[in-house]
């Protein structure tokens, strides 16, 4: 009974993430742009500790008619993908005949990463841009590009998500793990310093969340091309 209320708590965990997103949500009608990355940094941090507590409690063993990988991929896509192509269609990044079709094309690009049986290596690089749109979206709003520069980012993003170029997970790959995690560290600093200020983010915040991105861009483009 103990180990089935332990997995049970796993699973609602990571259930939680999609009030994390309805929560989001609610930030974004109020215009709220801040509070709508912290809830979006909650449902981050929720993702980044259910999968090692699954595997430490045996989720899979003990529940086995419930699936948590699937319960994953359903708040993932909410809060990675839904909500920021939702806050793409009301804040004043894009221009404004392009948000919706923007929003439209985000969702459909990440049901086609969502729905891939290969989107991951036995390495733990995924393959294409996986559909982490919520960072996408801070970069935006961090670094405020003007509206067209803006839009072409995004499609970009949405074009790689079709190139089977490698992205580093930076837990996953044993790959320079220890800098690689470093320099997370160091984003993540990054990324709490333009969410606690209002946007756009001072240039020493820009430039370390650039440099940070760089780096991590560059393991997978490495990996691939190696």
């Amino acid at each position: 009974m103990i180990a089935r209320l332990g997995a049970a708590s796993v699973h609602l965990l990571t259930a939680s993430g999609a009030v994390l997103a309805l929560l989001a949500l609610r930030a974004v009608h109020d215009g709220d742009w801040q509070m709508m990355f912290v809830w979006l940094s909650a449902a981050l941090v929720v993702d980044a500790v259910d999968g090692p507590l699954a595997r430490r409690l045996a989720v899979t063993t003990v529940l086995p008619r419930f699936s948590g990988e699937r319960l994953d991929l359903i708040v993932d896509y909410l809060t990675y993908v839904a909500v920021p192509a939702f806050a793409l269609t009301e804040a004043q990044l894009l221009p404004e005949a392009a948000r919706l079709p923007a929003a439209a094309a985000i969702l459909l690009s990440s049901l086609f990463h969502v729905a891939d049986l290969k989107s991951k290596t036995e390495e733990g690089y995924f393959v294409g841009f996986p559909a982490i749109w919520n960072i996408i979206l801070l970069y935006l709003f961090a670094l405020n590009f003007p509206p067209y520069v803006s839009l072409a980012i995004v499609a970009i993003f949405v074009l790689l998500t079709f190139v089977p170029m490698l992205s580093v997970h930076p837990f996953r790959v044993a790959r320079l793990r220890p800098f690689t995690c470093l320099v997370t560290a160091l984003w993540a600093g990054a990324a709490a310093l333009a969410i606690a200020n209002p946007f756009p983010s001072p240039l020493w915040v820009q430039a370390l969340m650039i440099l940070t991105a760089l780096y991590l861009a560059g393991v997978g483009l490495y990996r691939s091309l190696a």
